[in-house]
């Protein structure tokens, strides 16, 4: 191991390690019940906003903007734990979810599908706590695909 991948893997020092396109995979979940809640991306600028206000900041990609999770939903993350993985490509936000839901469609988190596995042939997915907490029409003043 390379002194630069010891100091990355077993030092202190926060380099996060952004991708091509200058972002960093962000898994949140609550920081109560350990339930993942949502899939995201950040930037150089939403990881320090993150740590310098203790809650949730993203980029979207698919606005190509810095949001703050609540920003219009008012479903504000409060972080509880910070964590990045071994080789720094990847942070775990673990928060306290004000509001009804994470998730853009209404739900508490996005992973209400299931695939099922160990079947042949077309795949279906199936609802498991899917059910609709908010109307996102009525919560979000513009569309919210993060």
């Amino acid at each position: 191991m390379s002194s630069a991948s010891k100091e990355i893997e077993e030092g202190t020092s926060f380099t996060p390690k952004f991708d091509a396109n200058g972002l960093i995979t962000a898994v949140v979940t609550d920081a109560a019940n350990g339930d993942l809640l949502m899939v995201a991306h950040m930037n150089d600028e939403a990881v320090r906003r993150t740590i310098e206000t203790g809650e949730a900041w993203y980029y979207s990609r698919s606005r190509g903007k810095l949001w703050k999770k609540g920003e219009s939903s008012g479903h504000v993350q409060r972080v509880i734990e910070l964590r990045v993985d071994c080789d720094q490509d990847a942070l775990w936000l673990k928060v306290e979810q004000h509001g009804a839901g994470a998730c853009h469609t209404g739900r508490r988190s996005c992973f209400y599908r299931t695939i099922p596995v160990g079947q042949k042939g077309a795949v279906g997915l199936v609802f498991k706590d899917g059910e609709r907490l908010f109307d996102p029409d009525t919560v979000y003043t513009e569309t919210k695909n993060s």
